[in-house]
């Protein structure tokens, strides 16, 4: 079974990199809300795709939670009933977590594929660390972070649910995004521990520290690129997602130049590391994807800063960005430990 499980830990990771893909997509379209309620939605397992069934009708039969909109508000079914001829509104109980009372099946729907494949994320992190008990007396540690990872998947998903109680208040949205960006490093951690060894013995203490300092600063990048997004975020939500033009006008402040500025200088440092891999002859793969994904991050940037928000340049730019952070957080452990990992051995 041993086999299987490097194997599970990189799908596990593909599907974060999905969820993380498909809550930029949710933010890009502001389909947070589409489901007003958590873990259901609109009290249902399968959201509907018509306001009429969220409309009360008599003669119909409601599951307890089940939802209805009335006056501008939702109201939840006390316990399963079957309407009679008029609404009585002692069946429900009015929903007070939020005042949010709109539907919009694109959008229900858009945030019922991300929660789906968080569930699904979730399943492949809870198979991954059952796996890993097979482990036990070669790698405590690889049992212990496994199953963390399954508490911190958990601890993420109670964040969406707050998200979605706030209404979508932009910082715990950040805070949600930079948890999925702690979960990746994990699985990157583990996915170390078990990757074949590196072709090269030698590193500099130079190398190292140069490693660990791009590493930091990327970490700073995001969190800028965070406050960027916050700001783009209360524009959209005083002037709408139709007119995109008026957007850029969140760009002209300090955030966004010194984010700017900072993907040059994460390029300069990685072009450096380049040079210094070069010489010991065995650059490292996860090096080519750094630099690979640095100028495609400036390109989307560009396009992003100087083309009105080109469609999905947005969920491209972030998740991009979180495989970049995958790629600097393996090019580091590497460097640190170039002879970490057991899995060629076995």
């Amino acid at each position: 079974m041993k086999k299987f499980y490097r194997r599970l830990l990189i799908v596990s990771l593909v599907l974060v990199y999905l969820v993380i893909l498909a809550g930029a997509v949710v933010r890009m379209t502001g389909s947070g809300m589409g489901c007003p309620d958590w873990p259901k939605c609109f009290g249902y397992y399968i959201p509907p795709t018509e306001e009429s069934v969220l409309i009360w009708q008599p003669g119909r039969t409601f599951e307890k939670g089940q939802m209805i909109m009335h006056d501008d508000a939702l109201w939840s079914a006390k316990s399963d009933f079957t309407s009679g001829d008029n609404l009585d509104l002692n069946n429900f109980e009015k929903y007070t977590k939020h005042d949010y009372a709109i539907f919009n099946p694109s959008h229900t729907w858009t945030e019922y594929i991300n929660r789906l494949a968080g569930a699904l994320a979730g399943l492949a992190v809870f198979l991954t660390a059952i796996l890993s008990f097979f482990y036990w007396k070669e790698s405590k540690r690889t049992v212990v972070l496994s199953w963390l990872l399954v508490f911190m998947m958990g601890f993420q998903a109670w964040l969406g649910a707050k998200v979605v109680y706030s209404v979508l208040v932009p910082y715990k949205i950040s805070i949600h995004m930079l948890m999925a960006l702690l979960i990746v490093a994990f699985q990157i951690y583990l996915l170390t521990l078990h990757r074949k060894v590196n072709d090269f013995n030698q590193i500099s203490t130079q190398v190292k520290f140069v490693s660990l300092l791009a590493l930091l600063l990327l970490l700073v990048q995001v969190l800028l690129g965070v406050s960027v997004r916050q700001a783009v975020d209360e524009q959209v939500r005083l002037s709408g997602y139709d007119d995109k033009s008026l957007w850029a006008s969140a760009l002209q402040n300090i955030g966004f130049y010194t984010h700017r500025s900072f993907s040059f200088l994460i390029l300069i440092i990685n072009g450096w590391l380049f040079l210094h891999f070069r010489k010991l002859g065995a650059i490292p793969r996860s090096l080519y994807g750094v630099l690979s994904l640095i100028f495609l991050e400036i390109f989307l940037g560009i396009l992003i800063a100087y083309f009105d928000f080109p469609f999905l340049t947005q969920p491209l730019h972030l998740v991009i960005a979180s495989i970049l952070f995958g790629f600097q957080s393996s090019l580091w452990l590497q460097s640190i430990q170039p002879k970490m990992g057991f899995y060629s051995q076995k």
